[in-house]
């Protein structure tokens, strides 16, 4: 599938922190009317490292599932070498090359991408989600595990109930419970998407366990090997 080229990864902190500064306004937090038949999920792992720290390979991996059955259409996977440190708030620039090519690799292209990582939930309102959207023009989502910006109530304890998360007054996605008696999840529009879509579409996309197949069988992919 084509890739947009918004910009080199080849940059350093303060070229990295402008480039988030200035992509954030090409975002669009608003969804599209069309269904969705091809959802993707993506997620990047290091081999021999802890939390993408003491290696700079990087293994990403792209699972497209139908919508409707979630069944598997097929798998991408690609490693390659790191350019850009550890810097939390940064990832993009240190697992997105790898994240692309990926992508690139496909020969079904989705039509809505949800990534283990931040949507618009971020310090400066570009988190890697919404960045990926924006290089692969599609409607994407961030639901990561873990909480990076923002407060919240925290949400009730049925699947589906859920709360809004606030970053300096603005509303930038929902804490969700996607089972009961489990850690919610922190969803968050990426492009091309808002929040109770963000929401409404990984709700759908959950079946036995707390993440949504297409990230979590993304995640065994770049992990195990297998979905």
């Amino acid at each position: 599938m084509e890739i947009k080229k918004l910009h080199s990864f080849d940059v350093h902190i303060q070229e990295a922190r402008e480039i988030q500064r200035r992509l954030r306004d090409m975002i669009v937090l608003k969804s599209p009317r069309a269904e969705f038949t091809l959802v993707a999920g993506a997620d990047v792992s290091f081999p021999g490292s802890i939390r993408g720290r003491g290696t700079n390979r990087a293994r990403a991996g792209v699972v497209v599932l139908d919508a409707e059955t979630l069944e598997t259409v097929e798998e991408s996977v690609t490693e390659v070498e790191c350019r850009f440190p550890y810097v939390p708030g940064f990832l993009i620039f240190r697992e997105g090359p790898a994240v692309l090519e990926a992508f690139q690799k496909l020969k079904h292209a989705p039509d809505l991408v949800v990534f283990d990582a931040q949507g618009i939930a971020h310090p400066r309102g570009l988190g890697l989600a919404s960045h990926l959207g924006l290089f692969l023009d599609l409607p994407s989502i961030g639901c990561a595990k873990s909480r990076l910006v923002g407060e919240s109530a925290e949400p009730g304890p049925n699947r589906g109930d859920s709360s809004t998360l606030y970053f300096e007054g603005r509303d930038v996605g929902r804490v969700l419970r996607t089972k009961p008696g489990v850690k919610p999840v922190f969803v968050s529009p990426g492009h091309r998407m808002d929040q109770e879509t963000a929401a409404r579409v990984v709700l759908g996309l959950v079946t036995r366990f707390r993440l949504p197949e297409p990230t979590r069988r993304a995640h065994r992919l770049v992990t195990t090997g297998k979905t």
